[in-house]
């Protein structure tokens, strides 16, 4: 059937073929992104929870590039860094070695905290227009080859004195095909779409429960 189709007709289905085969590498690599992630996120949290300074965790994010959160936590250790040089105030114990952290100090970390998972939410979120543009426009593309096919076989249906449905069947069946092939392109898309939309905002979540967890903790150890 797509040997006898038209030039049109095959150009339409290539074009889905296309973005269907793209769709599909995309959501496979964000399967395996997001499935890496949730098992990266459990053991990077559980070294954070039970290290005793950020300095090990700071280490361990080597061995977590998978997760945002070891991003996330980078990015606040190398700010409480700068802030703790460029601290000068003391504490009241007479520990002149023991730096305070002001409410200015820890403003600029929590600026630095949102700037990392404004980042890694803007690397999930790669690719996800794709899916979204498959899902929308793929339709419409196998319609237009549907309309274009059923015009061409009614046109070829008139040029014959004679008219019947064995006629005109396997022309408009044809013109279906781009139809289906429309859908199959979309409809997987727009699924994925949907679940990596939740699984995004799931991640961003998670971010924010980490960072405020981080924040306290700096708070409870400079403030």
């Amino acid at each position: 059937m797509v040997l006898r189709m038209s030039p049109f007709a095959e150009v339409i289905l290539a074009l889905l073929l296309l973005f269907s085969l793209l769709s599909w590498t995309i959501m496979v690599r964000k399967w395996l992104t997001f499935r890496q992630i949730e098992r990266q996120s459990r053991g990077f949290v559980a070294i954070f929870r039970k290290s005793a300074r950020l300095s090990e965790v700071n280490i361990a994010c080597e061995h977590y590039r998978g997760t945002p959160l070891s991003g996330i936590f980078t990015a606040a250790y190398q700010e409480l860094n700068l802030q703790l040089q460029s601290s000068k105030t003391k504490d009241g114990t007479g520990n002149p070695g023991h730096l305070v952290l002001t409410e200015r100090n820890l403003a600029g970390i929590q600026r630095s905290l949102q700037r990392a998972m404004t980042a890694e939410i803007s690397v999930l979120e790669r690719n996800m227009s794709w899916l979204a543009t498959t899902g929308a426009v793929t339709p419409f593309i196998g319609l237009l080859g549907t309309v274009v096919g059923i015009i061409n076989a009614f046109h070829e249906l008139g040029l014959v004195k004679t008219a019947s449905i064995q006629a005109v069947a396997p022309g408009i069946s044809e013109a279906l095909v781009a139809t289906a092939a429309g859908l199959f392109a979309a409809i997987p898309a727009v699924i994925a779409y949907n679940q990596f939309v939740h699984s995004i905002k799931n991640v961003a979540a998670e971010m924010d429960d980490f960072s405020i967890e981080l924040l306290n903790l700096v708070e409870r150890s400079f403030g």
